[in-house]
């Protein structure tokens, strides 16, 4: 019904935000990645314009209307939703916990204990999005790992090594070129292929 409301952010709280679009305010749930995404200055006299993704969830006693702050965002809520026994509440939930990046990160490298740091959210259910969520959103990093790969940064038909390609699929994830090879330096890429090489990078990332 709704793709995105844009208007302006007349109120802000822990779990949801207020958009006064053309003199009618929308209260919409959001989650702790879209709250932390707010602009900061905000001033009663003159509050700032902002567009939410929105997702209307309807019930037989209630309807209500779920904000986003990117479409990623957005996208992540939506297969949350398709697991089974997960709600919005509880999708809400784990997105207020970990960003879209770190939970398709915690996903594919079948981390169930960040995923059931969420409120509400635990170990059986982190274990039952990770089985029904993992497959798909393994061939779709896949997918944006090459996609995101600039063909620039080597000469025309030269190979690109398998550590080059890790830190930029790394990068795009959200780490520092630090970072990623810092949890690359012990992994031998020589006999090692490229998915296993950013999945092991990963795991060394997610750690506490």
């Amino acid at each position: 019904m709704f793709y995105y409301l844009s208007g302006k952010l007349t109120h802000l709280e822990a779990g949801f935000a207020v958009l006064d679009c053309g003199g009618v305010g929308y209260k919409l749930s959001i989650s702790g990645t879209t709250y932390n995404a707010m602009p900061a200055n905000r001033s009663v006299a003159e509050p700032p314009v902002v567009k939410l993704y929105t997702h209307l969830a309807v019930r037989e006693d209630d309807i209500e209307l779920f904000g986003f702050f990117s479409q990623t965002e957005l996208a992540t809520f939506r297969q949350l939703l398709t697991v089974s026994g997960v709600g919005p509440k509880a999708a809400l939930s784990i997105l207020s916990s970990l960003t879209p990046e770190k939970f398709a990160i915690a996903v594919c490298t079948d981390d169930k204990k960040t995923i059931a740091r969420a409120n509400g959210i635990g170990p059986k259910t982190a274990a039952r999005v990770i089985l029904e969520l993992k497959d798909k959103m393994m061939k779709e990093s896949e997918a944006g790992f090459v996609a995101a790969i600039p063909a620039s940064a080597s000469p025309v038909g030269a190979p690109r090594s398998a550590m080059s390609e890790a830190i930029d699929a790394l990068v795009v994830l959200g780490y520092s070129r630090a970072e990623a090879m810092t949890a690359l330096k012990d992994i031998d890429a020589s006999k090692t292929e490229l998915q296993e090489i950013i999945r092991l990078a990963l795991k060394k990332l997610m750690r506490p």
